[in-house]
């Protein structure tokens, strides 16, 4: 069985998000991204991905990830309601809205994977919610070399518990990028 990874990218200071919620500004780097061996391992290693419906609207026109986004398979995208029209599939990329929250999302992401990961698209509210609800098996934090000075920062609430995390690997990246992955300790 795959592993569920949660994975955001933040600012130096610590944001996931500027204070208009945009991303942008932590992905200058987007082209040279797909090109890495970390994107490429992870690509291979994905079974499925869970992310909220925030994540999901960033595509402008949903139907263009249909062959075009970097991961070709089963996306669950947790949400309040189901969009009106349902985005373009191919036959390895398909949608799901889940609309009773980020565990059930999880769960059925798990049985699309098989023996692949699940990997989960983290803002900062994804990463919150994920993290308070013990959903992740290893946690993955690129850092942009930018300061937001202000927006969403993913670990100011991540509930009451103490949580404890092992360094598996750090990677230096093109563009000044730093890619952390931990093993969150259960």
């Amino acid at each position: 069985m795959g592993k569920v990874i949660l994975g955001v990218t933040i600012s130096l200071d610590g944001f996931a998000e500027d204070s208009n919620g945009s991303v942008g500004a932590l992905y200058p780097d987007l082209d040279t991204l797909r090109n890495t061996g970390v994107l490429r391992e992870s690509i291979h290693t994905t079974g499925s991905v869970v992310m909220a419906w925030k994540e999901f609207a960033m595509a402008k026109d949903p139907d263009s990830l249909a062959g075009n986004y970097e991961y070709q398979v089963p996306i669950f995208v947790f949400t309040d309601k189901a969009p009106k029209k349902h985005p373009k599939e191919t036959d390895k990329l398909t949608f799901t809205f889940v609309t009773d929250g980020i565990k059930s999302a999880v769960r059925q992401a798990k049985a699309a994977a098989g023996d692949k990961n699940v990997t989960i698209i983290g803002s900062a509210g994804t990463t919150g919610q994920c993290i308070r609800a013990g959903l992740a098996d290893e946690l993955h934090v690129d850092i942009i070399p930018v300061f937001l000075k202000s927006g969403f920062r993913p670990f100011e609430d991540t509930g009451n518990k103490s949580i404890k995390v092992e360094r598996i690997k750090v990677v230096e990246l093109p563009a000044g990028r730093t890619h952390l992955k931990f093993r969150i300790i259960k």
